[in-house]
Formats: C-alpha cells, structure tokens, sequence
C-alpha cells in the first residue's frame, strides 16, 4: 500500500486475514478529531459546525444504549491552538448532558519543548477551570488524553513538519496525559509498525518517533514509569474476494465509510486488547466530525442504523458492548492489567 512500511503492511495484511474472536466485553470508543477551522472556515461557518453537534447530537442518540443501557458517547478532541471559548462550552454542555467528553487536540509545526509545555499546561488549566472539564487524579494533577494533529506525533512526520518535538512523549506525560490516542494514521507515513496494540512508549529524547515501538500492557503487570500509554485503532488490510483491491480498514468514520456491522467484524479481527486478557477488546474509531460530509453521518440515518444493528450483532456473536469515553477506555485497560474478568463501571479509577 502506497505510504505504508513493509513491515507494517505484512502486519495489517495478516491482521486481516484472521478469524473473528469470540470476546465477552467490547469497548466502543469515537475519537473525534473535531476542528471547526476545518480548511479555513470563516467564523460563521466554525460557529454552524459546532452548533449543527449541539443541537443534533442529542435527538440522534435518542432511544439508543449499549449492553448497560447507556447512551452512544463521543470524545471531542478539540485543537487547543486555535481555542475558541464559546465553541469549548458548547462541547462542554453535551458531556454535562451525559453524551461524551472533551480531550486534547494539537498540530503544531516547528515547534519546541518550552513552548509545547507552555501550551498544553494553559490549555489543559483552561479546559478545566473555565469550563468544568477533565478532572484530578489523587494527586491533583490535571490529566488530559491526547490526539496529535496531522499525525505527527513525537516528531514522527518522515520530512520532519507539524511538529519538531522530540521528547513531546515525556513532555505529555510530565504534564498530565494518560493516554494518546493518535494511531492508526495508515497510510499515512507516520504510522507506527506497532499496530493494533495497547502498549506503553518509552522516550527517546533524542530522537523521533519513539512510539514506534514499546511495551505491551499486560495483565498482571504493572506500567513502567516513564512509559506514556497508547491506544490504538484497529488497522488491517481487507480483502472481500480475491479478484477484489485489498483496502486499509483503520477505524475512521467517514462520508464514504460508514459504519457497517461487517467493519465491526473487522474491528474485532483487530483484537486490539491487554496482553493475556483478550476477552475484552477494545475499539478505538476515529473521525473529523465537524466536516460537513462526515457529520452527515455521524448525525444522520447511517449512525443510528449502525447501532440498532449493532445490539443484534452483539447478541448473534454473544458479546456485551459498551460505548465509552476516551478516558473511560484508558480507565479500563488499567482494569484489564489488573485482572479483572468483570468490568466495575462504578469505581474507573484515573489511570496513572
């Protein structure tokens, strides 16, 4: 696949080729990479994109729950470069509703440490004091999940643009994020040949992308200290027929893929999960809901055919599902790490 390494490729491509699993929990989590400036929106036009989530995204989950009886949930990662306060509060009356949550959103280009902590420690202070989002962990810490802009992360872009951070992980870490969610970005070149894993990333300060590679999250283990947790995406290389293009199956929900129940088959092929605890897998999709055509779906028909469709599914493949935050996922795979078979959605503690 053009823009794809090899090694990643050969991995997708297996990935894909897999039987369905047979998990008893699956967490459902929409990362939505949500910008308003989307190709230079006027102020207007930002304003009607953000209003549009407002005041449709509540009717379109009307009458719709999970396994538990829980509303579908969507994450607005918002790009903190361009804040704008009244479109935050806007978001920020919908995770007051009980319909999702706010997270961190950045592209940033030719950057550097100083500036890039700077940011994210105003940004994130803002997010909560202004506007009553994120949260503390014990200690007091402000913490935060994570999407980098145009893929980036850590430096991570081969020609070296939107970013120019090399220790961006530890910079993230050591102020509050307790997990990114960036990948997959195939076929982008900055993907990783880690795929369709939840690991930890150690920083090499030194040099980029150092997300590449890391450290399963394990059942019964401990994360190391210095590592920064990265949820991933399922990402395979899909083939209905033979004689048919093989296409790169990443989880992003779009104009022209919508969610079907045969995406959700390959989601589960993934099975992105803690290591020796595969019965819960975990599901992270991803989007740009505030563009014009992918709302469509997001609000529309397609959407909520998909998850009608979806309870019939989870009962044909005998599986309980759950719509999650991005932070209710990270809470969770640290329930996976410490063992347990049944997931306690009354006590998520804060990760880190």
């Amino acid at each position: 696949m053009r823009g794809m390494d090899p090694v990643t490729f050969v991995r997708a491509l297996a990935a894909g080729r897999r039987s369905v699993p047979s998990p008893t929990h699956v967490f459902l989590c929409i990362a939505d990479h949500f910008e308003p400036d989307w190709h230079g929106a006027a102020q207007s036009l930002q304003e009607q994109r953000v209003d549009r989530w407002v005041q449709q995204y509540g009717p379109s989950t009307d009458g719709l729950s999970d396994s538990r009886g829980r509303p579908p949930q969507h994450t607005f990662f918002y790009p903190i470069e361009c804040y704008n306060e009244g479109q935050v509060e806007k978001l920020a009356s919908l995770v007051r509703l009980g319909l999702g949550d706010v997270e961190v959103h950045l592209h940033h280009d030719d950057d550097h440490p100083e500036s890039l902590r700077e940011l994210l420690h105003k940004s994130v202070d803002c997010l909560h004091s202004r506007h009553g989002l994120l949260a503390k962990d014990a200690t007091g810490q402000l913490r935060y999940g994570f999407i980098h802009g145009n893929w980036a992360l850590d430096n991570s872009h081969p020609d070296g643009r939107w970013c120019g951070v090399n220790n961006e992980l530890t910079i993230l870490r050591e102020t509050g994020c307790y997990a990114d969610f960036t990948m997959p970005a195939a076929p982008h070149p900055a993907q990783t040949r880690t795929i369709n894993s939840i690991y930890y990333a150690i920083d090499d300060p030194h040099r980029p992308k150092s997300h590449d590679t890391g450290m399963s999250a394990r059942r019964n283990h401990p994360p190391p200290d210095d590592g920064l947790l990265m949820i991933q995406g399922p990402l395979l290389i899909t083939q209905t027929k033979p004689w048919n293009k093989p296409k790169v199956e990443n989880g992003n929900l779009i104009g022209t893929q919508p969610p079907t129940t045969r995406r959700v088959d390959d989601w589960l092929r993934a099975a992105v999960a803690v290591e020796g605890h595969q019965r819960w897998l975990f599901i992270k999709l991803h989007t740009h809901g505030a563009q014009e055509a992918n709302a469509d779906v997001l609000l529309g028909t397609a959407m909520r055919e998909f998850h009608c469709s979806l309870s019939e599914h989870a009962a044909q493949r005998r599986f309980e599902y759950f719509y999650v935050t991005a932070r209710e996922m990270a809470q969770l795979v640290r329930q996976a790490e410490q063992g347990r078979s049944v997931p306690d959605f009354d006590r998520l503690d804060w990760p880190g």
